[in-house]
């Protein structure tokens, strides 16, 4: 229909454009298209009738932030199907890959003035059957699905003074262990292993199952020592600095009852063919029991001998720290991470099992992993990789293995005095550059070695099989 035909001249030919328009993004859309064919055939009260419809439409679209702070939707899917083989049972398992979970978010800022803008981010973790929770005799359950706050966070960024966030945010340690300029770093990071099947069960040499899961090998809760965890929180972190310090940032953080951290940050380039990036960090948690899992401190409820319990009730004592680097050059697409922390846990060795034994309260880890980053074909870039990773465990009160357990010898519920876990690992990532997605797969083998403390005396658990498992499958970004 061109302009003079239009009903109502001119004017009402706007008017249905401006409905049309609406029409196709609103809620309402079906609705809406329903009284776009009747204002066709309106008489002269044509406008007036249109312009209501459209005052009404308006009303109920969803629209992209406000006119003073945008709004942006993001998120990704990442999916796979997980192999195992724990020495007597293998088996196959659809998981959300916790390497890079399945998320969606809203970020959006607003600008206050030409130094300081302020800004939001609300991001949400939705988990299938989470790779790194799931054990043989534990699957598909509904405690494994859900959702999580990964980020919930207010900022004020000012170009002199730098980035104030408050929230549910990581800190300075967060990720510090995992920096990676490949694209294996949403798929099977080399230094946090227990995401890739680590949920699984012991399996003793005589077939039993032990309680004791793979990740309970590295830490209470499974992280590697030296990396952070999101929590409420504060945060800080310098501007973006220019000149001979551009790429290099600080960070501060500070949460709960009480941790803080500190941390250095740098990504840059050396001369025009390598590219690189690292971080360091250090903080230390002396919160109560109520945050007993920050940096994985285990001695969160155990008084010295002699000590009454109350004194010391859910007081913490731990220190750690950790880093990584990532290079790539660029013309080739070979590269190499390499990645360290340290965890010490002060409370530890006041446990009675554990006093008196030579025990060590300190966990420490390293991992590398390299590989060749190149478009070798039109759909995008394939990763071919290889991973080590190695870890010496010291002691731990709140991991306790009963006599009955399939790999224990102790006489009674005893405390972990040392662990030992490494893994290899080799895979393949291919990106699909038009789909903004991933496709992967890759085979990981992990051994282990478990020490138990009882009433002063040390024995080394029974001897447990190897694992092996197979993680195939796809993330896209939207």
């Amino acid at each position: 229909m061109d302009q003079a035909s239009a009903p109502c001249g001119p004017m009402g030919g706007y008017m249905l454009n401006r409905l049309k328009l609406l029409t196709a993004v609103s809620v309402l859309g079906v609705a809406a298209a329903a009284g776009t064919a009747n204002a066709a055939d309106l008489g002269g009260n044509c406008c007036a009738d249109l312009e209501e419809r459209i005052a009404e439409l308006e009303a109920t679209t969803a629209r992209k932030g406000n006119r003073k702070v945008n709004l942006t939707i993001y998120g990704q899917v990442n999916e796979a199907v997980l192999f195992w083989d724990d020495g007597l049972e293998s088996d196959a398992d659809v998981v959300t890959n916790d390497n890079s979970r399945t998320r969606f978010g809203f970020r959006g800022d607003a600008k206050i003035n030409s130094d300081l803008r302020a800004g939001y981010q609300l991001e949400i973790g939705v988990r299938g059957q989470n790779s790194k929770r799931f054990s043989q005799d534990l699957r598909n359950t509904p405690d494994d699905n859900g959702l999580d706050v990964r980020h919930s966070r207010w900022y004020l960024k000012s170009n002199t003074f730098g980035t104030v966030s408050v929230g549910t945010t990581p800190t300075a340690m967060e990720g510090v262990t995992e920096i990676n300029l490949a694209s294996t770093r949403d798929i099977a990071k080399y230094s946090d292993v227990e995401d890739s099947g680590l949920g699984l069960k012991l399996r003793g040499v005589n077939g039993g199952l032990s309680a004791v899961q793979w990740r309970r090998l590295i830490k209470h809760t499974g992280d590697q020592p030296g990396e952070g965890e999101r929590r409420q929180g504060v945060w800080y972190q310098t501007p973006d600095f220019e000149g001979p310090l551009k790429g290099l940032s600080f960070e501060a953080g500070w949460g709960a009852d009480d941790h803080w951290d500190v941390g250095v940050k740098y990504k840059g380039e050396i001369g025009n063919d390598i590219k690189w990036a690292a971080g360091f960090a250090y903080g230390k948690n002396d919160g109560t029991d109520a945050d007993a899992a920050y940096f994985e401190c285990t001695g969160t409820d155990v008084a010295p001998v002699g000590v009454p319990a109350a004194a010391v009730l859910g007081k913490a004592d731990c220190t750690q720290f950790g880093g990584s680097i990532s290079m790539m050059h660029t013309p080739t697409g070979l590269y190499f991470n390499a990645s360290a922390g340290k965890h010490t846990d002060d409370t530890v060795l006041d446990d009675t099992d554990l006093d008196g034994t030579n025990a060590d309260d300190s966990t420490s880890f390293w991992a590398v992993e390299a590989g060749i980053e190149q478009k070798f074909n039109a759909w995008g870039k394939t990763t071919l990789f290889g991973q080590y990773y190695d870890l010496d465990g010291g002691a731990s009160e709140r991991l306790s293995v009963a006599s009955t357990d399939a790999i224990s010898n102790a006489a009674g519920s005893a405390n972990v005095f040392s662990s030992a876990l490494t893994m290899y690992g080799v895979g393949i990532v291919q990106e699909l550059e038009a789909a903004n997605m991933s496709l992967y797969a890759y085979y990981r083998h992990y051994e282990g070695e478990l020490s138990l403390a009882l009433s002063d005396v040390v024995t080394k658990a029974d001897d447990f099989e190897d694992l092996d498992i197979v993680m195939t499958g796809a993330i896209i970004k939207f």
